[in-house]
């Protein structure tokens, strides 16, 4: 899977980790912080982080515009860390209770305008390496492992923030629960009719708490809460210094890529490289863009409710605890140690591992294993867990099923018989429509978001985590089949001098996508629950209708 691929790659891959870390540890909380914090329904929280979606995947045009013509995709990269890093000082900084909102909404702008000019184009930056002939066959595989440094980076976002909140609410004499923020800003707001039931959750966390002190417990909580929140921010910050180090230290790796058709027109060693085409053959790749973008649109606006809709439904219908057995799921060293003895158990039984790789694959086999139990041993009978830990179950998946993925792409391609990848699109979409079927067989029978008046389910309605767990897992093969295969078929596609600006293009259907992650969180307060998935899923089986239609038109520009 890693063997002959160009070193710049391995460059992409860990600054793009780096960044990817920070961003998913900001989104795993961006939500529940803006709810905790200024006290937002769900369709306003919704909406904002719609909103900064849209402006993350829209400014790469922005960014691939500039690379293309002025800045080059090294500059361009670089530009946007910097950028990048600012924002995520300003969103970290602290503020009291309903106050700093401003503060909040430049961050963010900041963040999307430095995301744009850095995520296009280092995957133009990827593409490039592999425009070589030496490793053009490679193309496909190596976007499957700079897709999997993406994701080991989210994989242990939710649990740097969850660690980063328990931490700073522990420090205040504090515990996590669910339930406090809604009802402490309902109470602050004087619409809370009874105050007895939350009087009664407040004295579990301070037992000196009285109806008269209830106002000052509520402020002091949100407080506390809304500052684990900025700090867990200001992690973003940390891993985007990570991130620069390594790109600048490395960048004799990925020099020649880093150059855009222009740039290589005006030099002598790299004039020769300049591929020209016709108007007609440039229109021809452009429809075909335009096509797969419009699918894709439907696969953002169902994959990014993982941070909305998903972590709405991981509040207010999934139970807030676990047992022994479940929590090595929520646990990430845990769940870590079990993956990595079954990885090294499949290195020492594999019979083309040579005699150090058994052995190699025996040891850790062995010291995993007694790792994960002894990770198993120090739980409670009972564990509870923050919401968005939900959301280190697809970067899991991702890292875990990628070498998979990519093996069994590998024996279909030497058959003869690996599908192409407008046709790996269509069969993403179809996967994602059942993941959201998993959720609509959960929901039934379960009040509405507008029936339980936004407050968290009665524990006799809460469903098993393996729902959710269940839906992520789908969602994850989905993904594999469409979005690094998506990003290969653009960098393979696009001409030439607009390769920035078509990698701008795939995050411009992703905006799209996004700006309908708040729609559907429109609907979360209007249908029954059943009916919020299967919108998401109907979308989806349209959207797999239609690019199987015009599959024949993809598949020959693809081969062009």
């Amino acid at each position: 899977m890693f063997k002959g691929h160009p070193k710049g790659l391995y460059v992409a891959f860990f600054a793009n980790m780096g960044e990817r870390f920070g961003f998913y540890t900001m989104i795993s909380i961006f939500v529940l912080f803006m709810q905790a914090k200024y006290g937002l329904s769900a369709a306003a929280a919704g909406s904002i982080y719609a909103t900064f979606l849209v402006g993350v995947y829209i400014f790469p045009l922005l960014g691939g515009f500039l690379a293309d013509r002025f800045l080059g995709y090294g500059r361009t990269i670089s530009l946007g860390i910097v950028v990048m890093f600012i924002g995520y000082i300003l969103l970290a900084l602290p503020t009291a209770m309903n106050t700093g909102f401003p503060l909040v909404v430049t961050a963010l702008a900041v963040v999307a305008l430095g995301t744009g000019l850095f995520k296009g184009n280092l995957q133009a930056l990827v593409g490039n390496l592999y425009d070589d002939p030496k490793y053009a066959s490679m193309r496909d595989r190596a976007f499957n492992i700079f897709y999997m440094g993406i994701n080991i980076g989210a994989m242990f976002a939710p649990s740097a923030s969850m660690a980063v909140c328990n931490w700073i609410l522990a420090k205040s004499h504090f515990v996590y629960d669910a339930r406090i923020p809604a009802l402490a800003n309902e109470f602050l707001k004087g619409k809370l009719a009874d105050a007895s039931s939350f009087l009664t959750i407040a004295q579990g966390q301070d037992p000196s708490v009285t109806l008269d002190t209830l106002g000052r417990f509520s402020t002091n909580y949100i407080n506390t809460l809304s500052k684990s929140y900025h700090l867990g921010f200001g992690v973003a910050c940390l891993s985007l210094i990570a991130s620069m180090i390594i790109f600048w230290a490395f960048r004799k790796h990925y020099q020649a890529a880093s150059l855009t058709e222009r740039q290589k027109a005006k030099s002598e060693a790299f004039k020769s490289q300049v591929v020209e085409l016709t108007k007609e053959q440039t229109r021809e790749r452009f429809v075909a863009l335009g096509l797969v973008f419009f699918v894709v649109i439907f696969f953002w606006m169902a994959f990014h409710q993982s941070a909305v809709t998903l972590t709405f439904f991981a509040r207010d219908y999934t139970v807030p605890s676990v047992s022994k057995a479940t929590n090595l799921w929520f646990d990430l060293v845990g769940l870590l140690a079990i993956f990595l003895s079954v990885l090294g158990l499949v290195f020492l039984v594999r019979k083309a591992s040579g005699r150090l790789t058994r052995i190699l694959g025996g040891v850790a086999f062995v010291g995993f294993a007694v790792l994960a139990y002894l990770r198993y041993s120090g739980y409670a009978a009972t564990n509870p867990f923050q919401p968005q830990m939900f959301q280190h179950f697809n970067p899991f998946f991702i890292v875990v099923l990628t070498p998979l993925v990519v093996g069994i792409f590998g024996w279909l391609n030497r058959k003869g018989k690996e599908p192409s990848a407008p046709r790996k699109i269509g069969i993403g979409m179809l996967l994602t429509a059942a993941a959201y079927a998993i959720l609509v067989a959960a929901s039934l029978g379960l009040a509405s978001p507008k029936a339980l008046g936004g407050l968290v389910a009665p524990a006799a309605s809460q469903v098993s985590v393996y729902w959710l767990i269940s839906t992520y897992f789908m969602l994850t093969i989905a993904e594999l089949f469409l979005s690094p295969i998506g990003i290969s078929f653009v960098s393979r596609v696009a001409p030439p001098k607009y390769k920035g600006l078509m990698q701008g293009g795939w995050f411009a259907a992703t905006a799209v996508g996004n700006s309908l992650v708040g729609v559907t969180a429109w609907f979360w307060m209007r249908v029954p629950l059943w009916a919020v998935w299967t919108i998401l899923a109907g979308a989806c089986v349209l959207s797999a209708a239609f690019i199987f239609s015009v599959m024949k038109r993809l598949e020959r520009v693809a081969r062009a």
